[in-house]
């Protein structure tokens, strides 16, 4: 007796109903309304929900970690400042609108190749050897000369900060080893013990210069 043929078995079993095409109505009001809910979603209900949770679990820096002095606020402590007089530590350069403008935070987009770039580098360090009192072939910190992406760096490393340490003792009228110990206290190790380098608040350490040394009215 011949052995039946699978194939043909298959090919007699009848197909599923398959379904049918959505029409193009069917398709154009779910996309329509998903827009508005996704909206909603991402758009409102999760910022305003992050926004709680700062609020609620660091309050100072949902504020901008604004810094006070006697009640008014002097600066935050993730935004650099301009500070030029010579009995202060200088932050590091800005190209962020005239300089540490938050609304135009942005850096000089300059390649290393850039003539630009260069001699805007060599101008920095020689005003940088200039007003510290150093010999015109002098090693310059990196952080000295160039700008940050952002343009609003608070830090400056330790080795500039050690630089400037003698022209702001002299004017100050402070030791260098007082001035030094100062620097000391107010540089932070690399985050979480091994992220990043060392750094030196400039704000902070400003802010610890007027405390132990506080300059005439007409001058801060």
């Amino acid at each position: 007796m011949a052995e039946p043929d699978d194939r043909a078995s298959e090919e007699q079993t009848p197909l599923p109903n398959l379904p049918q095409t959505a029409t193009l109505g069917q398709q154009f009001w779910p996309a329509l309304l998903s827009v508005p809910l996704l909206t909603l979603l991402t758009g409102i209900l999760f910022p305003l929900t992050l926004a709680a949770l700062a609020r609620l679990l660091f309050p100072s820096r949902a504020d901008g970690s604004l810094v006070r002095q006697d009640g008014v606020v002097v600066g935050s402590e993730f935004i650099g400042q301009n500070f030029r007089h010579p009995d202060y530590f200088h932050p590091r350069p800005s190209a962020a609108g005239s300089g540490y403008d938050a609304t135009a935070s942005g850096g000089a987009n300059l390649g290393p190749s850039n003539a630009k770039l260069r001699q805007e580098v060599r101008q920095l360090a020689d005003a940088y050897r200039d007003v510290n009192g150093l010999p015109p072939d002098a090693a310059v910190p990196l952080d000295a000369v160039t700008r940050s992406g952002s343009g609003l760096d608070p830090h400056i490393s330790p080795a500039n900060a050690d630089l400037q340490v003698a022209r702001v003792a002299r004017v100050r009228g402070l030791s260098e080893d007082t001035v030094r110990r100062l620097v000391a206290e107010h540089t932070d190790g690399p985050q979480w013990g091994f992220l990043g380098q060392a750094r030196v608040s400039v704000l902070a350490l400003n802010r610890g210069l007027d405390r132990i040394a506080p300059l005439p009215k007409d001058e801060g």
